[in-house]
């Protein structure tokens, strides 16, 4: 079953999708922190490169660089908040803090870093200036393509092992997963590699033409990705905080009506009543909902009918059954909520 969380779908010795997969926020925790390391380092090298030669292109990547570190603060903070354990005031616990500052995160320091592109990159076009020093920016390019491909491989790499738990690819996996950090890493990773080759680009063809219009569009296009990301990641974050989902086999391909992939699939539906209709006593569903309440935690509501004879203590050992049954199929659900509809209202 639960892909669910993590969206997908494995079969895993006939029991449900998702059996294997197992939150990680240590894994995620050393991912973002790999990220942070790396991209602070690349940040101070590209702004002094900017400086310096006075690359437009360069001075988009430096502020995507630092956008980057800002972006890998915030999740840094998602991550310890997170994981507090629930209390009095916060019964499903604090895991949705995880998508609140992921959501900060992308709402406000990818925006701050794209902003200042555009604003580099359209500066340019207008006004062209004069680079020098292109040796500078060639060799700091470099150094940050390599420290941006280890936080890559790092992120990539637990990305592709999460998904080959539910048979699915990378870029699926970036989707589906309820892991904002990860996810977040993931595609600022891939995003800094195609930004530091856009910029190389960009410093190549004006050394060759003599014009600076090449790196103004560098500029331009990085600041675009950072807008496209962006709203991908806070479309994503947006979805896990307000999201809940109806289990159904209307949704075409496991997905919603804005276009965007659904954490759920066919395979979990069908797994979850599957379930429930063999359990003894139990005769229709009714209702079934699915709701996210942090990285790798769902809970379960079910509203349904079971026998007209069976007494009030059978009612409530089916109901806590039920309950235990569906955390024991999969370590990812956090809480059930069984409303049982018939049956007798008291023991005798």
């Amino acid at each position: 079953m639960i892909g669910i969380l993590a969206g997908g779908h494995e079969q895993h010795r006939g029991r449900w999708p998702g059996r294997a997969e197992v939150p990680m926020p240590n894994e995620s925790t050393r991912t973002v922190w790999v990220a942070l390391v790396a991209g602070l380092g690349v940040a101070l090298a590209k702004a002094g490169a900017a400086v310096f030669t006075g690359s437009s292109a360069m001075a988009a990547e430096a502020s995507h660089s630092l956008a980057d570190t800002a972006n890998d603060l915030f999740l840094l903070v998602a991550q310890l908040r997170s994981t507090h354990g629930r209390d009095d005031r916060h019964p499903l616990g604090y895991g949705r803090e995880a998508y609140f500052w992921a959501l900060i995160a992308a709402l406000g320091v990818f925006v701050a870093g794209a902003a200042f592109s555009l604003r580099e990159g359209i500066d340019e076009l207008i006004h062209p200036s004069v680079t020098s020093s292109f040796a500078v920016a060639y060799v700091v390019l470099a150094i940050s393509t390599v420290f941006d491909l280890v936080s890559f491989r790092r992120s990539a790499g637990q990305m592709i092992v999460r998904g080959r738990h539910f048979n699915r690819d990378l870029l699926e996996e970036s989707r589906r997963t309820s892991d904002p950090s990860l996810r977040a890493v993931f595609l600022e990773d891939a995003v800094s590699v195609s930004g530091d080759v856009v910029a190389l680009a960009g410093l190549a063809l004006n050394q060759i033409t003599g014009s600076s219009v090449p790196q103004g569009v560098a500029a331009v296009l990085i600041g675009l990705v950072l807008i496209r990301v962006s709203l991908r990641l806070v479309q994503r974050s947006h979805d896990f905080l307000v999201g809940a989902w109806l289990l159904t086999p209307a949704a075409p391909q496991g997905r919603d009506d804005d276009g965007f992939t659904q954490p759920l699939r066919p395979a979990d539906e069908q797994g979850i009543r599957a379930f429930l209709l063999a359990y003894p006593g139990v005769t229709a569903i009714r209702e079934l909902l699915v709701t996210f309440v942090g990285p790798g935690q769902v809970w379960i509501i079910a509203r349904l009918d079971i026998a007209d004879d069976l007494r009030g203590d059978q009612v409530k050992s089916l109901v806590r059954g039920i309950e235990s049954g569906l955390k024991h199929e999969s370590e990812n659900v956090y809480r059930v909520d069984v409303a049982p509809i018939g049956g007798a209202q008291a023991s005798p």
